[in-house]
């Protein structure tokens, strides 16, 4: 069975915006639309858990497993959102990667370009129990766990078993049922959002006029009122719903 204890790898150079160069850098996929205080909390129990440098909140640019489903919320609105989201927050960062890939996403291709721009990194690959139980149907999941180690979230009492051969931590978090469909919903019928989405967040959705709220004729967003979840499994999946 492989060591669960968590190692340190050689420090690499980091881009501007972060202010010491990090040796462990987790990355949380996501749709994030919107993201919401699920996200957070669970950004943040990983990057203490795990002792990160750093957490990415890479955001999906095409959840390819929702696509065509419904609307989804333009990439550039909601990196808008997880920027905001996560400003104030020590060792939290917004991804920008995959929109700058284009096309579906996907995290074997994440983890490629992370690989070649950071290359003493160590890479860590966030995402819940329900994806990683999924693992073999992801795309190119020899590569996910070639570069990277496996941080799986659990809620308590629910613990995940996987392969032996796969390096993996577990990690428990609190239990929050949030979920974006339902704050989607709350947008258009008029519902509270108070502790549910940050304020920086409700404020870059009232500046783009997204989800139906009226915007303030800064923004640059479609106002589309659907949308969706994610980390870059063969379907994107997240460690809460996005």
């Amino acid at each position: 069975m492989p060591d669960r204890s968590l190692g340190v790898s050689d420090s690499t150079p980091w881009p501007a915006g972060i202010d010491h160069s990090p040796r462990r850098v987790g990355i949380f996929g996501g749709t994030f639309d919107p993201p919401h205080v699920g996200h957070l909390v669970t950004a943040v129990n990983v990057l203490h858990e795990v002792d990160l440098d750093v957490v990415l909140l890479m955001v999906n640019n095409v959840p390819w497993q929702k696509d065509g489903t419904r609307d989804i919320t333009p990439a550039e609105d909601r990196f808008a959102m997880v920027a905001a989201a996560v400003e104030q927050v020590p060792g939290l960062q917004p991804g920008h990667h995959e929109i700058e890939l284009g096309g579906a996403s996907y995290t074997a291709d994440t983890l490629g370009v992370l690989a070649d721009e950071f290359p003493d990194a160590e890479l860590f690959t966030i995402v819940g129990d329900d994806a990683a139980a999924g693992l073999a149907t992801w795309e190119r999941h020899e590569e996910v766990v070639a570069r990277s180690r496996l941080v799986v979230v659990d809620r308590p009492g629910e613990p995940v078993s996987l392969d032996d051969e796969i390096d993996w931590i577990r990690v428990e978090v609190p239990r929050l049922e949030v979920s974006s469909t339902d704050l989607r919903a709350r947008f258009t019928d008029g519902r509270p959002l108070d502790y549910l989405v940050t304020n920086p967040v409700l404020r870059v959705i009232e500046a783009r006029g997204l989800y139906g709220v009226a915007g303030d004729g800064d923004g640059d967003g479609d106002g589309d009122d659907e949308v969706g979840a994610p980390v870059g499994a063969p379907p994107s999946q997240s460690v809460v719903s996005s």
